[in-house]
């Protein structure tokens, strides 16, 4: 394992829900999520939301792709993206696709499919002729790839279920957690023990403590939840991630000064941000 091996993050989709462009999002963004990990000369993707596309755009520059996709679940707005995710019609490139499946559910080639046959898509899966393989796993499982590259799993709260990761990598580690809703007055032990210690935590913080009753059970936590999380479990760094749409960018700002008032060092994603661990 390469200790000099760079490990960065880069952040191609922000929002969660549902696209938001306009003026008032134009400097932390409006596409939904996709999270760009590169460790060494390994190329890791985090879900494929409508910030896929531009990520798309850059790879192609690099010619022949291979990397690896992961996905926390099939909800629309972090699949959205993948129909116009470039890469995927070239044979040269390879990709592998990782998710879970939970109970009375398809896998995501099955989602893939219908998302791509009509009346929602001129062309069906068939045309992308990039090598697409499929793989599933459990959450909780762990997950070894090339280069010294390691993943654990864990089932988080969330409507028909999804899934946390942790990203380890010569020495430092990412972990990457949306969508999921705390427990009221609880720390998530599950959580906890996945990012206990890690360098940096990307974290679903689409409400605030305010207004989080009027949306119990939607799936989603607050940036104060992640704050009381990154602390008992010894995080170095917090980024908050998959913003509420009704929140512009005036509105992230205020959330901004707040979460670095209760945790210093904090981050709110903003696309295009880049970060080396």
């Amino acid at each position: 394992m390469n200790k000099e091996a760079k490990l960065t993050v880069k952040f191609w989709g922000v929002r969660g829900s549902i696209p938001c462009p306009g003026l008032a999002y134009q400097r932390y963004g409006g596409n939904t999520p996709c999270v760009e990990i590169t460790c060494g000369d390994k190329t890791l993707i985090f879900d494929a939301g409508t910030g896929l596309r531009a990520l798309g755009q850059e790879l192609i520059k690099k010619g022949k792709i291979e990397a690896e996709i992961f996905f926390s679940h099939a909800h629309l707005d972090h699949i959205i993206g993948f129909p116009f995710f470039a890469p995927a019609f070239n044979p040269k490139n390879k990709f592998k696709i990782w998710s879970s499946v939970f109970d009375q559910q398809i896998p995501i080639k099955e989602v893939f499919q219908k998302l791509t046959s009509p009346p929602m898509f001129p062309v069906s899966l068939e045309v992308f002729n990039a090598k697409l393989d499929f793989l599933t796993f459990k959450p909780g499982d762990k997950i070894e790839l090339d280069g010294g590259i390691s993943l654990s799993t864990v089932a988080l709260n969330h409507p028909q279920g999804a899934v946390g990761y942790r990203v380890n990598f010569g020495g430092r580690s990412v972990c990457y957690i949306t969508d999921t809703e705390h427990k009221a007055g609880e720390i998530d032990q599950n959580i906890k023990s996945l990012v206990s210690g890690s360098d940096l935590v990307i974290y679903d913080a689409c409400f605030t403590d305010e207004n989080y009753p009027n949306f119990a059970g939607w799936g989603h936590s607050t940036w104060q939840e992640g704050v009381k999380l990154c602390d008992a479990a010894s995080v170095k760094k917090l980024v908050i991630f998959h913003h509420d749409p009704g929140n512009d960018d005036t509105a992230m700002d205020i959330i901004s000064q707040e979460v670095n008032e209760a945790r210093p060092g904090s981050l709110v994603a903003m696309e295009g941000m880049e970060l080396e661990v």
